[in-house]
């Protein structure tokens, strides 16, 4: 097996396959799945549905919508890498939530620094389309905006994903 970065960040837009890529980076590996997504209507819960059987009953999950730095913190190990799927939902969970976004980024990054283990996290870029015409959405996009910036800051190695092709952005 590959060994892998400490910290390894995936990017792309919607249905680009960045999941599927992050999955095949762990190479087989037993990992947990850190999962910030929620089944919140009948859409999603097949969303959730569908990536479960993607990827089989070798795989942990853990389903933790806002509190992930403090999760990772905590189940983060050398012998179990971690692959979060991913920041966008849980920024819209803290977002919906009323919580301090910049507070629970600070607190992510400052555990991505020095994981305990591997780490793998997925998120889509946002800003590549046109400008939102409300002032959420807006908000969302550059909240999302600053968390790729300051996850990828922190990664090892970056990962941009289209149309199922990864390029890598960077590899330390």
């Amino acid at each position: 097996m590959t060994p892998l970065p400490l910290t390894t960040l995936v990017l792309g837009g919607a249905r680009s396959g960045k999941s599927v890529h992050a999955e095949a980076l762990l190479d087989g590996r037993p990992a947990l799945y850190l999962a910030t997504g929620q089944a919140l209507d009948g859409e999603m819960a097949e969303r959730i549905d569908r990536h479960r059987r993607r990827r089989g009953p070798t795989w942990s999950t853990l389903e933790e919508p806002l509190e992930l730095a403090e999760t990772l913190e905590r189940v983060a190990r050398p012998d179990r890498p971690v692959l979060v799927d991913c920041l966008t939902l849980w920024l819209s969970n803290l977002m919906q939530a009323g919580r301090d976004v910049e507070r629970a980024l600070g607190q992510l990054c400052e555990i991505l620094a020095e994981p305990a283990g591997p780490v793998v996290l997925v998120s889509n870029e946002v800003g590549l389309g046109l400008v939102p015409d409300n002032r959420l959405a807006r908000e969302f996009r550059d909240h999302q905006g600053r968390v790729n910036q300051r996850v990828a800051a922190i990664c090892r190695k970056v990962v941009f994903v289209a149309a199922g092709l990864p390029l890598v952005l960077k590899e330390d």
